[in-house]
């Protein structure tokens, strides 16, 4: 029997999968305001931005400055990443399952654009950090069970610094460095505040002014040089969209194949709302 599929149904639940696992790309992270009608890999988002306005001092029956014309620019956030799967099951194998395996295989297909995702996001985000808030760009920093909350701390300051919100602000670490804050009674003391409440994506706590997130798509250089990254969702506006599933039988096979397109795009769009740890394990 040929498998009845609803192809509009499909593309809803792999991106709801897409969405609820992925760590750099979830809405706490990165900002989706720019996230339309996304037609094909390719197209460019054009985010538009006003300048200062100026501020003049104001003397008691003196004419004030004519109007000033603010200048605007403008950003484009090019959908320039697309990632396809495509996948066959035997009609012998799918009578065989006590499972549904299509469905087993969707789930999987997310899980592996997951990671496709959040790797392209991690490399965005760290390409963008402004040079002033880096910590360890010359001789990458050790961080010990002593100071790993310490240099949170020093995360924070350059993102006060820089006029960042304070509420909302994450920092995404590796598991290495979960463990070292895990031996710091500030951080676990901290980090049971909001045991009772549902976590975000990889969320394992939080300290020092940032909700602490875990994961192994932190960019590093072979084991070497992580690039923790911390900031506000303000920084990085992110858009994606599942753009097709199609389900089709192999002309030479008894079966069902399913293949489908994820296209997605990332800007940095406040940079200075991001500043980084470049570290190696001690």
């Amino acid at each position: 029997m040929a498998l009845t599929f609803i192809p509009t149904v499909w593309a809803a639940r792999l991106l709801t999968a897409l969405e609820s696992s992925l760590v750099y790309g979830q809405r706490e992270v990165v900002n989706r305001d720019y996230e339309g009608e996304i037609r094909q890999a390719g197209n460019t988002v054009k985010i538009a931005s006003i300048g200062d306005v100026t501020i003049g001092e104001y003397t008691k029956d003196t004419d004030i400055d004519d109007p000033e014309t603010l200048s605007d620019t403008d950003l484009s956030l090019v959908i320039d990443q697309a990632k396809y799967f495509n996948f066959y099951v035997d009609s012998v194998d799918r009578a065989q399952q006590n499972v549904n395996v299509l469905d087993e295989a969707m789930k999987r297909a997310a899980w592996k654009l997951r990671e496709a995702a959040d790797t392209f996001l991690s490399g965005v985000m760290e390409a963008a950090v402004p040079t002033g808030n880096k910590i360890g760009a010359v001789t990458p920093a050790e961080p010990t069970k002593d100071d790993a909350y310490e240099y949170l701390v020093d995360l924070g300051v350059l993102l006060d610094e820089s006029d960042t919100p304070i509420d909302g602000r994450f920092v995404i670490v590796p598991a290495w460095f979960h463990g070292l804050l895990l031996k710091d009674e500030r951080f676990v003391k901290a980090g049971t505040a909001r045991s009772g409440n549902v976590l975000a994506n990889g969320e394992v706590g939080e300290a020092a002014g940032f909700r602490i997130l875990k994961s192994n798509r932190v960019p590093n250089d072979e084991g070497a040089e992580y690039k923790i990254i911390a900031g506000h969702r303000i920084a990085t506006a992110y858009v994606e969209q599942v753009l097709d599933v199609q389900t089709f039988q192999p002309e030479k096979r008894f079966g069902d194949a399913v293949k489908g397109l994820h296209v997605y795009g990332a800007k940095a769009v406040r940079p200075t709302a991001l500043a980084c740890l470049i570290a190696n394990k001690a």
